[in-house]
């Protein structure tokens, strides 16, 4: 057939043909790359001048494949034979071959070892034929760990091959940008894996140790006593933390402060830091003694060293501070200064329990007669009149005194809520007898202020008589006053305001409808007064007349 076999067929089912062994369905390229530039590129023969030609025949042929029915040129054929299409991308997500190896560093100006093997893991995608390796991170190694290789196609060889999974096995060398790895042993799921592919993995290899030497060169270093390096490797980060009291007292100025005394594992030094309180007055340098470590014993030639110096090292030192000479309940003396080992953390008394069964821990509770729980009450001085006691109260909280703060939701609640009551003066004066006030009481801030009328040719000019204060009873102390409330207005009752002495006479309407909404606040005598006065009867709701009787149902 020629290369436009089909190119004068109608588009129809039955008439439209198709290439049965074509295995290649990439999306064909209309360009070519030549010296850096884009050239179209040129057809093939029999196809015609269209440089796009081709990729119409793919996209016809992919129409044909949706419409044309294959039983009609081929026949039936059983659906169960066809096996579903499963990319590789989907079969192989999240499978991973893993393998164990390591790698020889060469260990420079050391008569320990001359090389030193360094365990790595190899992973294996097969979802990409990528490959990344890792070291695992050793606590406390001293060298750069991690990630050595990141997730990439690692180059086989200078041909530009890359490694596969067929190329892995037990026991091979992983050469990788100049670094061999030797691979030692697999998990199960890489060796079930490459058993189904029908590769035979050889026989896992032990891990070899982290440092070897060929030919160990003599060291003539005097052994320890002590080994300092396990020390570190087992004690590091590992602290005890006790909870005591600094004995202060017999200095000048001296007294009893809160201190925690630390005591690191790792190299047997002491730290102690200080207890401050917010506003302590103290300079914000909380350590009292930086970290040391404590001599506990001068040797005997050498006790006229000055210890004040603190510049003692092991020749003059006989012993040193260790766990043992810290017991919870007891002092101890460190540079001079008495301490009360009072309590310790959790992990302290773990330690203890576990390495120093017979040191005995015994907590102690805070002596009550040191300056330190002892917080003295502050003494509020005397209120002295000016201004409202909540401001004057201010002065005594700090040096720069902000305003009291106020009850915004019952200012909001309340706003333009006022109690109105008449009221005349009591005095004993014939000048004030027919004198008549009106007392409101603003619910929004307890305030109460005071108008008079003005009486014709009485000779008194009125107006504001009060402004708004609050008021006092007779008998409350200035420090802690009791000020008037609406329960305290009842019909006929003496408000005394600043040794001047009102009756109220009369109340409007409102201050009955509001004082019997809040009847569990308000005496039942108050309620009794007011509904007497303006005239609403007491039992069951029936209105009175100004002097109480009861006139019954109130006519239509």
């Amino acid at each position: 057939m020629s290369g436009n076999w089909n190119s004068g067929l109608p588009f129809l089912p039955g008439y439209a043909f198709y290439d049965v062994t074509k295995s290649a369905f990439h999306r064909p390229q209309t360009l070519d790359y030549k010296n850096g530039y884009a050239l179209p590129r040129r057809p093939t023969a029999g196809i015609g001048q269209d440089p796009l030609f081709s990729e119409q025949l793919i996209l016809q042929e992919i129409s044909k494949l949706s419409s044309e029915t294959p039983a009609i040129t081929y026949g039936s054929f059983d659906q169960n034979v066809v096996e579903d299409f499963i990319p590789a991308h989907v079969a192989l997500d999240k499978k991973v071959l893993r393998y164990y190896a390591y790698f020889q560093e060469n260990i420079l100006f050391s008569p320990e070892e001359e090389w030193r093997a360094r365990p790595v893991v190899i992973y294996y995608y097969l979802e990409d034929d990528s490959m990344c390796i890792i070291e695992p991170v050793v606590e406390n190694s001293g060298m750069p760990q991690g990630k050595r290789i990141k997730r990439q196609r690692l180059p086989k060889n200078a041909r530009g091959e890359h490694y596969q999974w067929k190329d892995l096995n037990i026991g091979m060398d992983l050469e990788v940008y100049g670094v061999k790895y030797h691979i030692t042993q697999c998990d199960v799921f890489t060796k079930e894996f490459m058993e189904s592919e029908g590769i035979v993995l050889n026989d896992p290899e032990p891990m070899p140790c982290v440092s070897r030497g060929k030919n160990p060169r003599p060291s003539y270093t005097t052994p320890s006593e002590f080994d300092n390096k396990q020390q570190f490797l087992t004690m590091d980060r590992k602290v005890l933390r006790f909870f005591a009291l600094w004995d202060d007292a017999d200095s000048l100025f001296g007294e009893t402060r809160p201190v925690t005394i630390q005591y690191y594992l790792v190299d047997d030094t002491v730290e102690i830091r200080e207890i401050h309180k917010p506003n302590s007055g103290r300079d914000p340098f909380p350590i009292l003694m930086r970290r040391q470590k404590l001599p506990k014993k001068i040797k005997p030639e050498l006790e006229t060293f000055p210890r004040c110096v603190l510049e003692v090292t092991t020749a003059e030192v006989d012993e040193y501070h260790s766990p043992k000479d810290f017991q919870a309940g007891q002092r101890i003396t460190l540079l001079g200064r008495h301490f009360l080992l009072c309590d310790c953390d959790d992990f302290t008394k773990e330690y203890y329990q576990k390495n120093h069964p017979d040191v005995k821990m015994d907590p102690s509770e805070v002596p009550k007669n040191t300056d330190l729980l002892q917080e003295k009450k502050k003494e509020v001085p005397p209120y002295n009149g000016f201004g409202s006691l909540e401001d004057s109260l201010q002065n005594c909280y700090s040096l720069i005194p902000e305003p009291p703060k106020k009850n915004v939701l019952k200012m909001l609640e309340n706003d333009h809520k006022v109690l109105r009551y008449s009221a005349r003066l009591d005095s004993q004066n014939p000048g004030d007898e027919g004198r008549r006030f009106i007392l409101s009481y603003f619910l929004s801030n307890d305030m109460i202020s005071i108008y008079e009328k003005p009486g014709r040719n009485s000779g008194i000019i009125g107006g504001q008589f009060l402004e708004k204060t609050r008021i006092p009873k007779p008998g409350s102390t200035l420090d802690n006053p009791e000020f008037y409330s609406p329960a305290d207005f009842a019909i006929g009752a003496t408000v005394e305001v600043f040794s001047r002495r009102f009756v109220l006479t009369d109340a409007d309407h409102y201050v009955l409808t509001y004082l019997e909404s809040n009847t569990s606040q308000i005496p039942c005598q108050t309620l009794d007064s007011l509904r007497q006065k303006l005239g609403v009867g007491t039992t069951n709701n029936q209105p009175a007349d100004q002097n109480g009787d009861d006139v019954g149902e109130p006519s239509s």
